[in-house]
């Protein structure tokens, strides 16, 4: 049984169905796998963390004793009711995955406990992995694949999380807070706690892009992202001058090839969008272009083409493996591919 709609995977996560014996929860962002695991751990079982209740196991657990998954899935609850046993998986080693696939397998059988609950947490698991292949063919399992948050769903968070402490952001600074958050799902709620710590838990206030200028302050990522923007609009001097700031506030020639790399997406996936009948503005949002950057966004859109990004990109590709290569001049390397992408602007008429 996959879940793929959140709807779906939240109602799940808690109550989970009384004739699942098992869970797999999977994903390059171990954030949202850890929040999700903990959130079912605790419908599971009351006392997820009291080892009467549950097991936690890694990989080095099932590899060094032969046995030990099996028998925590045949052992029962010390004070009755269900026992939680919960494997940690990298995705990495193959060992632990085909240890993990057979004890699946005998558990959604039968073989085991029928009280214990059989809680998976693995890394970003590919299609070879066989722990991922029985459990996508098992009733009795629930599979739930996490992909990274997007905007609208930080934002919810966001709200969600400010709201627990009576604070809450205008619509601009929301939009500024959201457009800084890290991918990842754990790292982002830190800065949400953290975020709320600034404006004061309890104090009903709602902050503004104002409020938030000393929190945020000025990130080398902005300068990279500005320079990114700027290269893409054909203006080769502020590109070039935003990755020499960047570089002096310590950001590396790779973090600014990847910020290239990032607003050409955003350019393909505006483009793609609007292919599918979804009007340019409503595809820039949707492509998570702040709002501030919006006009120019959407002149650059207007111009570039699917076939030229489609050009451009091994291009960025080799710069990004250059930079990565020992003794590279990643700074400069970087500048010249802001050269090569504002040159090609220029010539599309921006």
């Amino acid at each position: 049984m996959i879940l793929k709609r959140r709807p779906d995977i939240d109602r799940f996560l808690r109550t989970p169905d009384g004739a699942v014996r098992a869970a797999l929860i999977y994903g390059a962002d171990l954030g949202v796998v850890r929040e999700r695991a903990q959130t079912l751990a605790s419908a599971v079982t009351p006392r997820p963390d009291d080892p009467f209740d549950a097991a936690l196991l890694g990989e080095a657990d099932i590899e060094s004793e032969e046995g030990r998954l099996e028998g925590e899935l045949m052992a029962y609850s010390m004070i009755g009711g269900r026992r939680l046993v919960r494997l940690r998986l990298s995705g990495d080693r193959a060992g632990a995955d085909r240890l993990a696939a057979e004890a699946l397998t005998g558990h959604a059988a039968g073989a085991f406990n029928p009280e214990a609950f059989f809680l998976i947490e693995a890394g970003a698991l590919g299609r070879d992995s066989q722990t991922r292949k029985i459990a996508e063919k098992t009733d009795a399992c629930a599979v739930i694949p996490c992909y990274e948050d997007e905007i609208g769903d930080l934002k919810n968070f966001t709200r969600e999380a400010l709201a627990a402490d009576k604070l809450g952001l205008t619509t601009e600074a929301l939009e500024l807070f959201v457009s800084r958050l890290p991918g990842e799902r754990g790292v982002a709620r830190q800065e949400m706690e953290r975020l709320a710590l600034f404006l004061g838990p309890g104090t009903a206030r709602v902050g503004s892009a104002k409020d938030l200028e000393d929190f945020l302050g000025v990130e080398p990522e902005v300068s990279l992202a500005e320079a990114a923007n700027d290269a893409f609009g054909g203006r080769l001097a502020a590109a070039h001058a935003g990755l020499r700031r960047a570089a002096q506030e310590g950001e590396a020639g790779p973090a600014a090839v990847r910020a290239m790399g990032m607003h050409l997406g955003r350019l393909r996936r505006a483009l793609a969008l609007q292919q599918t009948g979804a009007s340019l503005q409503e595809a820039a949002k949707a492509s998570g272009v702040f709002w501030k950057n919006e006009r120019e966004f959407l002149r650059q859109a207007r111009v570039w083409t699917s076939v030229e990004l489609d050009r451009l990109h091994p291009e960025i590709l080799a710069a990004d493996r250059a930079c990565k290569q020992t003794g590279a001049p990643d700074h400069l390397l970087a500048e010249r591919l802001a050269l090569t992408v504002a040159g090609r602007a220029r010539r599309l008429g921006l």
